[in-house]
């Protein structure tokens, strides 16, 4: 995909794993691409990195007032704002023994940051004539997992919200999706496997058809559809770039019937 040139995209959390490789994918296409982040020092070398057609604001996007500055920064550095990603999320989740103070924070970052962002570049993105919003809810939105809830909960909103905005948004020439990664090396896999990507890899085989971990870059090409041209016609939709993780049923990848004979 080679239309994004000299088109504005933003995106939140894009110091990430995930999020720099969105970033790339965004640079490669030709996207002049403004990346929010909390993380300053990764945010920044990103920014070196890339070049010109990137470009590092330090905004912690649970404050409205950095929020909409750094909003307005990207839209007069770069002559408007074509696209949103809001990849920026937390993963604070103790489950059933959370205390109300976690589920704000949790919830205040992975939903209601995303529904400001919208906001803010909705009246830029008309005066483009349209643009695109791409969500990150995730595949635990869908399943229970054990001693998992406000990532889950938080998830299973943003997914809904992506309805919600992408049908009020749909007069203003405005498309709004969102993707839902199954397991992806990222900073948190990459922690908790203590950077063991062959182990991390044997582990998630089970839980998704194709076998392994996702890669960044594979869940960055769907998000790089999204936005482009070529989904013209796409919106109110989740994409699962999970390996086959949601479609594959409690019996896993092994044969379940010849478990009876044993």
């Amino acid at each position: 995909m080679t239309d994004f040139n000299e088109r504005s995209v933003v995106i939140t959390g894009g110091a990430t794993l995930m999020g720099q490789a969105v970033t790339e994918a965004f640079v490669a296409a030709g996207a002049n691409v403004t990346v929010l982040d909390i993380d300053a020092e990764s945010g920044a070398a990103l920014a070196d990195r890339l070049g010109s057609k990137a470009h590092f604001i330090a905004t912690d996007i649970c404050c409205d007032e950095q929020l909409s500055r750094a909003i307005n920064e990207a839209e007069a550095r770069f002559d408007g704002i074509d696209c949103l990603v809001n990849l920026a999320c937390s993963y604070l989740d103790d489950g059933a023994a959370s205390p109300r103070s976690d589920w704000l924070r949790a919830l205040d970052v992975n939903l209601v940051s995303a529904v400001m962002a919208a906001k803010a570049v909705h009246p830029l993105m008309c005066r483009r004539g349209g643009g695109a919003i791409v969500n990150f809810s995730s595949i635990s939105a869908q399943v229970a997992q054990t001693g998992r809830w406000l990532y889950p909960a938080s998830k299973a909103a943003i997914k809904h919200l992506t309805r919600s905005m992408a049908l009020d948004f749909a007069d203003d020439g405005i498309r709004v999706n969102s993707v839902s990664p199954g397991w992806t090396w990222s900073r948190v896999i990459s922690e908790v496997s203590g950077g063991d990507r062959p182990r991390a890899d044997l582990v998630a085989a089970d839980f998704h058809m194709l076998g392994r971990l996702g890669e960044p870059k594979e869940v960055a090409a769907v998000v790089l559809f999204l936005c482009s041209d070529q989904a013209s016609f796409v919106t109110g939709a989740d994409y699962a770039v999970d390996g086959g993780y949601g479609a594959l049923g409690p019996e896993q990848r092994d044969p379940a019937i010849p478990k009876l004979a044993g």
